[in-house]
This record gives C-alpha cells, sequence and structure tokens, in this order.
C-alpha cells in the first residue's frame, strides 16, 4: 500500500502517513481549533498577569525595602532642604552631663500600612549628622527652674537654621529628660519643665505640646535603644523575612493559639561605666515561678505597638528590658576595691597582721596584671596591691558580686530575667562588651568565648613592664589608655562573668556581636524615641494614598507585562504555527479521501516507490 511522506519544517520533524489511515484519524474543526487557540492564548495571558505579575511585583517590594535599608545605612550626603515632600523632627536629650539636640528628617510614607516612617539623621552642607551638644546638664539648674529656657534655647536655635521655615510649624519637638533628672524631686523636675512648657511655644514655631517633655524612665529610654538598634538593622522589615531569620511570635493582648511569624529582631546589651542593661523581644507569653516575681515582671516587660494601625500586629513587640546599677565595669571595680580594703583592714586588725600597708607587704590581687603595683581606697587607709594576673582566680572572685540567686529565670541582682531562645537568637555588645573585646585583645565582632577566655588569660599573666611597651608601641587600639591596660583583666573577668554567669548565656553561644558602631554609625536612643513617637503619621498619607492604591496594583503589573512583550509573541507565534498546521493537515485529509480513487492510487503507489512527494508548511 502507498504511503504519503509528509516534511515539515524543521527537517528533523518528518514522518510518514498511510492514506488508509487518515480517514480513521478524527481531526477537528476549524471553529474547535480557533476556540483551541483562543483558550490557550487566555489562560497564558491570565498566567502572565495574575502569577508572574504577582510574583515581580512581591520581588520588587522586598528589593524595595532591602534598598531602602542599604540607602538608610550608607546615607553619608547632605540632606536635600529644597525637597517639599521632606519632613522633620526635634529630640533633645537632656542627660546628666549635658543635652544634645538630634534633627532627623523623613521622606513622604508610601501609604502602605506595615511600613514603618523612613527615619535618618539629618546631615548638613559637609555631610555631617546635624547634632549640637551644651554642658552642664539641665538638672544643674534645679534651684533656677526660671532659667530652663534660657539653657535649652540655643540648642532649638541651632535646630531652626537647619530645617527650613516653612516647615517649623509640622516639625514635632520633643524634650526628653534622663539620669540626671531622675535623681531630682518631683518638685523641681515639675517646675523645670513647666518652665519649658511655657517659653518654648513663644520663642519657637515647633509642633509642641505639654506632652512632648518629660522625664522618662530607664526602662523607656532601653526600649527606644531597643527600637534604634533593631531599626537601623532592618529588622522591622518583614517583607524581607525569607533573607533573615524569623521568630514564631505570640501577639500580647491577642489569640494565644494564633502565631506570627516574622523577622527576628536583635538583643542588646550595654555596659558603661556606672550601669549594665540588657534589651531583647519576648516572642512567646512568659510563666512565673510566683506572684511575686509575675509583680516584678510588669515593671519589666513593657508591649508596645510600632505600626501606625492599632487594628495590624505587624509590629507589636513584647521587650524585656532591665538596667543594673552599680554593674557597670568602673563601678564594678570601685565595689571590688571597697571590699578589698574593708576586709583586708578587718583581717589585719584581727590578727595583728600588715598586709597592705605598705609597698614591701602589698595585697596580691589577681585581677590586676602580673607585676603592677596600684593603690586603692581613702587617703587615710590606703591599700597597696600587687597584680599577680590569675584570671580564673579572678573571675572566681567577682561571683558574689553578681548577687545571683538559685531562684529560676533570675539574673544580675536576683531580678527577674524571661528564658531566651539561645539556638534561635542574636545579640549585640556595645561600650564595654567592645572595649573588652578590642581595645587591647583585638577581637572585636563575632564573639568567641573560649578564644576570648584564652586571649584574656595570656593577658592578665603578661608583665606590665610588656604591656607598657607595647602600648608604647603602638600595638593596641586607638581608644586604649593607660587606665585600660591597667585595669584590663579586671573588666575582661566582670564581663565574662556577666554574660555567662549573670545572664547565663551558655559557653558555646555563637552569635553574639560585640560593636562600637552600628553600619559605622552611632545609634542613639533618640532614633527609637522619634520612631515611637511619630509612629501615627504615616496615616494621613495612607488615606491620600488609598485612593489609587488598586490603580497602583495594576499599573505594576502591567509595567511586568510589557518588559514582557518578547516572551508573549514568541508564544503567539508558536501558536498560531500550531494552529496553521493542523490546518493543513485538514485540508490534506480532504484532498486524500476525495481524490483517491483506484487508478489513481496504482499511479500514486507507483510515484512514491521513487520519489517521495515533500509536502512543507
Amino acid at each position: 500500500m502507498g504511503r504519503i511522506s509528509l516534511s515539515c519544517f524543521p527537517a528533523s520533524w518528518h514522518f510518514s502517513l498511510s492514506p488508509l489511515v487518515l480517514p480513521s484519524v478524527p481531526l477537528p474543526s476549524f471553529r474547535q481549533l480557533l476556540f483551541f487557540g483562543l483558550l490557550v492564548g487566555l489562560l497564558g495571558l491570565i498566567y502572565l498577569l495574575l502569577v508572574t505579575g504577582k510574583g515581580q511585583d512581591s520581588w520588587n517590594r522586598k528589593d524595595n525595602h532591602f534598598h531602602r535599608h542599604l540607602a538608610r545605612v550608607t546615607d553619608v550626603e547632605a540632606t536635600d532642604t529644597s525637597n517639599h515632600n521632606l519632613n522633620y523632627g526635634l529630640v533633645v536629650d537632656c542627660g546628666s552631663s549635658g543635652s544634645r539636640v538630634f534633627v532627623y528628617c523623613w521622606p513622604r510614607h508610601n501609604g502602605n500600612p506595615h511600613d514603618l516612617l523612613d527615619i535618618r539623621q539629618m546631615r548638613d552642607q559637609h555631610r555631617k549628622p546635624v547634632v549640637m551638644k551644651i554642658k552642664p546638664g539641665i538638672s544643674a539648674l534645679a534651684k533656677a527652674p526660671e532659667k530652663a529656657s534660657d539653657y535649652i534655647h540655643p540648642l532649638l536655635s541651632f535646630a531652626a537654621r537647619h530645617i527650613p521655615k516653612h516647615k517649623h510649624q509640622e516639625t514635632p519637638l520633643y524634650i526628653l529628660c534622663t539620669a540626671g533628672m531622675r535623681v531630682l524631686p518631683d518638685s523641681q523636675q515639675e517646675a523645670l519643665l513647666e518652665d519649658l512648657r511655657t517659653d518654648i511655644p513663644v520663642r519657637f514655631n515647633f509642633l509642641f505640646s505639654d506632652s512632648h517633655v518629660e522625664v522618662i524612665s530607664g526602662k523607656q529610654e532601653g526600649v527606644y535603644a531597643w527600637i534604634g538598634i533593631n531599626f537601623v538593622l532592618g529588622k522591622f522589615n518583614h517583607v524581607d523575612s525569607e533573607r533573615d531569620a524569623v521568630v514564631e511570635v505570640q501577639v500580647p493582648g491577642g489569640d494565644q493559639q494564633e502565631a506570627l511569624v516574622r523577622t527576628r529582631t536583635a538583643g542588646v546589651l550595654d555596659m558603661g561605666g556606672v550601669s549594665t542593661q540588657i534589651a531583647y523581644e519576648v516572642p512567646k507569653s512568659v510563666s512565673f515561678a510566683s506572684p511575686q516575681q509575675e509583680e516584678v515582671a510588669k515593671n519589666l516587660l513593657a508591649e508596645f505597638n510600632l505600626g501606625c494601625d492599632a487594628h495590624r500586629t505587624d509590629h507589636v513587640y513584647r521587650v524585656y528590658v532591665s538596667t543594673f546599677l552599680g554593674f557597670g565595669g568602673n563601678a564594678a571595680r570601685q565595689r571590688y576595691e571597697e571590699s578589698i580594703v574593708m576586709n583586708t583592714l578587718t583581717k589585719n586588725k584581727l590578727l595583728g597582721q600588715h598586709v597592705g600597708e605598705t609597698g614591701e607587704s602589698p595585697l596580691l590581687d589577681p585581677c590586676l596584671p602580673s607585676d603592677l603595683q596600684d593603690e586603692v581606697g581613702p587617703a587615710t587607709q590606703k591599700l597597696h596591691l600587687l597584680g599577680t594576673g590569675d584570671f580564673d582566680h579572678c573571675r572566681q572572685l567577682l561571683q558574689p558580686f553578681l548577687n545571683h540567686t538559685n531562684e529560676t529565670h533570675s539574673s544580675l541582682n536576683g531580678i527577674y530575667q524571661p528564658p531566651i531562645d539561645y539556638p534561635n537568637s542574636q545579640f549585640y555588645g556595645f561600650s564595654e562588651f567592645y572595649y573588652c573585646t578590642e581595645d587591647v585583645l583585638r577581637m572585636g565582632g563575632d564573639f568567641n568565648s573560649s578564644k576570648y577566655a584564652s586571649a584574656a588569660k595570656s593577658y592578665c599573666a603578661t608583665q606590665w613592664r610588656t604591656l607598657k611597651e607595647r602600648f608604647d608601641s603602638g600595638l593596641y587600639g586607638s581608644h586604649a589608655d593607660v587606665h585600660r591596660l591597667k585595669y584590663q583583666c579586671f573588666k575582661s573577668a566582670w564581663m565574662y562573668e556577666v554574660f555567662h554567669a549573670g545572664f547565663s548565656f551558655p559557653m558555646d553561644y555563637k552569635n553574639l556581636r560585640t560593636a562600637l558602631l552600628v553600619y559605622d554609625k552611632e545609634v542613639q536612643w533618640t532614633l527609637g524615641a522619634i520612631l515611637y513617637r511619630t509612629r501615627f503619621l504615616p496615616l494621613r498619607d495612607i488615606q491620600q494614598e488609598s485612593l489609587k492604591g488598586v490603580h497602583s496594583h495594576w499599573r505594576h503589573s502591567f509595567s511586568f507585562v510589557n518588559n514582557h512583550y518578547l516572551f508573549l509573541a514568541c508564544f503567539l507565534v508558536v501558536l498560531l504555527s500550531i494552529l496553521l498546521y493542523l490546518l493543513r493537515l485538514r485540508r490534506i485529509h480532504s484532498c486524500t479521501t476525495q481524490r483517491c480513487t483506484p487508478s489513481t492510487v496504482k499511479w500514486l503507489e507507483e510515484g512514491l516507490r521513487s520519489h517521495p512527494l515533500p509536502i512543507t508548511l
């Protein structure tokens, strides 16, 4: 029987059909082919618009968040004050030794209720942060409260010169007082604050009300510091949670069975000269060992919403903050010296000894570098010390000064501390945590406990003469001085004990990073303060953006399709080729069934034996 050979483009598509088989092949009609093609084309277009377009829009949002965060942490350009869409805010930090004004700015909110304001520190024409400091602290005016507004006037005048005048009326001003004011009686505090409330609105045109000036607690200050650091680190951009570590959160006040998965925030450890502070998010509800512990915990846990919508839980946080006075590096050394002076004098009196009374019979101190001589105590009771440089022995002597108890979930001074999920946590250590690891030991950054302990042991055991020679040769960090060299052994042991024995971090904890700056910038608690206090400002922008939100979504979708015309054109060409091929095949089938008689079949058979008939589409 004869066969028809079909040769289609490309040449590799070659096959043969029997004419007697063709009638048995059910070929679709033209209407069916057209309907099939339109259906496939419509499905492809819907896929592009709804699936791929949505994915592209999601990636665009993630990239926008990433680039916004990158721009925030790397921005060192002068602020463009000619930009009318730029908003400004002021925070005055009235501390114990002086007061500083910080000027912040941010562009108009993008209208997405999930996003926070993109607040940055304002920079002048020389690219320097707009900051000014004056001394002494405002608490020095406790007996002359009527001078408070005169005291603050230079700071506000400085800020007013940098902010465009037409923006003054909508620029919020916050005056927040900290440690120096807390120690004053309430009556003196109120007198100083009242003078500011009365005179500032008369002298300046900033957005200012009575609630914008207050004395904040140590807990508030710690929360603001935690907010500022996590904001700079980009931990509030939950759209990027696929790129970062995540944590499961039980939203405070919500359904306990309902959990929210979002970006993991960072905890903060800060050891100054006088106090030590810890702050971290408590993602899940906690239980208490006793009613007394529960009462204490209420004063240490802060629950707040950073978002502008009270009904959304994206930015609801539960943060533990505790400040320990007397547990800073210098204060701990002072307590240690007072203890050894008192104990040594008492022991000498009881046993008739004279240990430490002269340089010839010094008291051996394992917390000082080897062979270092020092004097401690009041002038009438001087005690001579000689360092032995024993790091492990020093740690043992310092443990009682932690005042740690055996109560469940307690830390320094027996204060309540919620449990930490150590494997899924990250902490940043500032101030003394950084100085102890970097200034002398040159180990700042990612903290490794065993390597740190080994380096500290080696330093303590080194002769003081050798340490001094290294210092004179410039082998230590730029912040290191003779005072740091003398007390590095003590502070290394103190930081180690506070971290592991006080806060109960395991010895193999790998997620502590000691730092002086975040992305090469000093992060002040004032950044967190203005971020929290201006959290409702985006509402006005969201209301303006709500009407065009739907149009914006479709515009982004179509924009994606426009960028992929080439793919769509190729898809249609292939679809059209298939339709034409099937249509041509149908015509060949019709011709074959109508014209193929017995006589022609014989001729066709003879011809096909020698010359195949090519049919090219």
